[in-house]
């Protein structure tokens, strides 16, 4: 693996575990309760980065692989599943997607794309990783408003 790939499979890591990070400790019911007023939860944000993020785009788009129940709108974890199968589900598609990453050079080309997109396109995984990181990275930021607009909890702020 190539010092750039150790970079970039590093940097999803660390967004990754704040992803995590700063939901820890929450009670089922602050994951599911809304405090923007879009009206995602800190639930519902991580069940997105799990099917819209990682699974989309490392193991439908860069394998190819083909899945059937993709939900309308993941933003909204469904009734019958709770926060804390979200959080699992999180960790077991990230644990899918590095066993993707581990087989493919950061040169290797999408083996799918969608035609929701139109004329965009990413060329390989390099750039499918920093679209990834930026998402998780966006979206990690989004739930450190959220816990602190919660519970006052600030993601990595030493206090005395």
């Amino acid at each position: 693996m190539s010092t750039e790939a150790e970079a970039l499979l590093d940097t999803l890591a660390s967004q990754r575990r704040h992803v995590l990070g700063i939901v820890e400790g929450l009670s089922d019911e602050d994951l599911l309760r809304p405090v923007l007023p879009s009206g995602w939860s800190c639930a519902g944000l991580v069940h997105h980065l799990a099917l819209d993020v990682e699974r989309f785009w490392f193991v439908q788009v860069m394998t190819g692989e083909e899945t059937d129940d993709l939900p309308e709108d993941a933003w909204q974890v469904p009734a019958s599943t709770s926060p804390q199968q979200v959080l699992a589900l999180y960790r077991a598609v990230t644990a899918r997607a590095d066993q993707v990453l581990a087989g493919l050079p950061t040169d290797t080309p999408p083996a799918w794309w969608p035609d929701f997109f139109g004329d965009f396109r990413m060329d390989d995984l390099r750039e499918v990783l920093l679209h990834v990181i930026v998402e998780t990275a966006s979206h990690a930021g989004h739930l450190d408003a959220a816990r602190e607009l919660l519970d006052g909890r600030q993601w990595l702020v030493l206090t005395d």
